[in-house]
């Protein structure tokens, strides 16, 4: 039995995470899906639904899901770290987009952020097409 941990933030995210697992996860798994939100004004309505959507894309496409959403005014790389401690999860699933040594620099990286933070064995995969 293994427990894994999927962060999503948009369906499109969960669908590419969802088929990296399918042919991984037992009925005997269990999958957390989890999606974090800072809250107050640096979340918008939008990104409440689309959070949940995605969880509940997990939801239908997996079994033995656990489904999340976070709105603790923690960075997501924060959430995920403290959730995995907390369910003792041996694995972490994320997605990772393309971009810009520029666009890291100004906008940060919640996957790189995440690497440096966690101990556990973490799965990156593309959200990118090759």
């Amino acid at each position: 039995m293994t427990r894994y941990l999927i962060g999503v933030d948009t369906t499109d995210t969960a669908e590419k995470l969802v088929s990296y697992l399918q042919d991984r996860v037992t009925d005997d798994d269990t999958v957390y899906a989890v999606n974090s939100l800072y809250g107050e004004s640096e979340t918008s309505d939008a990104e409440v639904v689309e959070g949940r959507e995605a969880t509940e894309y997990v939801e239908d496409h997996l079994p033995d899901v656990d489904a999340h959403q976070l709105i603790r005014g923690n960075s997501p790389q924060e959430d995920l770290v403290q959730f995995a401690d907390e369910h003792a999860v041996e694995e972490l699933v994320i997605g990772i987009r393309k971009r810009s040594p520029t666009g890291k620099l100004v906008f940060g990286s919640t996957a790189q952020d995440l690497l440096l933070e966690t101990t556990r064995p973490t799965v990156v995969v593309p959200l990118t097409d090759a």
